[in-house]
């Protein structure tokens, strides 16, 4: 768990901050967590078979007692917006955050932003 904690976690979250992430990566990221941790704990033996098996997802959550990877993700975009919101205003990250680019969009579903993701976080 040691090497989870220093080594697997801060390689998986470099950047999370401005990720602008979708459901799907979500979900991709808490698979990969879940087979990290899978191959950590190993398989459980069934008590009434007597067959091994693998870890449900409740069994794994109540054996690792650390937010998943999507909270933790989270969390820090947030602290991250807090961060840059509070730095002044003529600053290059603040204008990223809050600019708005010339131009037009392209025809289509408009691409979720960081704005989108920090709201939908909050």
């Amino acid at each position: 768990m040691k090497i989870f904690r220093t080594v697997i976690l801060p390689v998986i979250l470099y950047g999370c901050e401005s990720w602008s992430t979708t459901l799907a990566d979500e979900h991709k990221l808490r698979v990969f967590e879940n087979k990290i941790l899978r191959k950590i704990y190993g398989p459980k033996r069934d008590e009434m078979t007597g067959e091994w098996r693998r870890l449900h997802n409740d069994e794994l959550y109540g054996l690792y007692d650390s937010p998943n990877v999507v909270k933790i993700m989270k969390s820090r975009r947030l602290r991250w917006a807090d961060h840059v919101s509070r730095m002044e205003k003529k600053g290059r990250l603040y204008s990223i955050l809050v600019g708005r680019p010339d131009g037009r969009r392209p025809l289509g579903r408009p691409r979720r932003r960081l704005e989108d993701n920090i709201r939908r976080d909050l």
